[in-house]
């Protein structure tokens, strides 16, 4: 019923920028706190920004400077932009929603975009 929907990532050269997108569909009241997760080779998920439904931010220390977690309710859309990237960003990044639903909150995951940061 809820589907999330990441797009924008790809391959890049250090030092690059890319911008992700994360669209939310079906029936939802409202998007509440929303998350981007990345996964590099052989390690656990982590997460990297988290945005508030107020639109407070909270960034993992390696980012903070280089990427900006953003959303717009009204396109029930989430955004991570990404500058000045650097090979150990590489990874597949995952939206992260909490929503309010027909009846109860509830949480669902995107299926993932690849991030290849290259030397």
């Amino acid at each position: 019923q809820v589907q999330l929907v990441e797009s924008g990532g790809g391959p890049v050269l250090t030092g690059g920028s890319l911008r992700l997108s994360c669209t939310t569909s079906g029936t939802i009241f409202s998007l509440n706190d929303m998350r981007w997760y990345r996964q590099a080779p052989e390690k656990r998920r982590e997460l990297v920004a988290l945005i508030k439904s107020g639109g407070t931010t909270t960034y993992t220390d390696s980012v903070k400077g280089r990427f900006t977690i953003s959303r717009d309710n009204a396109k029930k859309s989430v955004y991570l932009q990404m500058d000045n990237l650097k090979p150990e960003d590489t990874g597949v990044y995952y939206c992260k929603a909490d929503v309010q639903g027909t009846y109860a909150p509830d949480r669902y995951w995107g299926q993932g975009t690849q991030v290849t940061v290259s030397s």
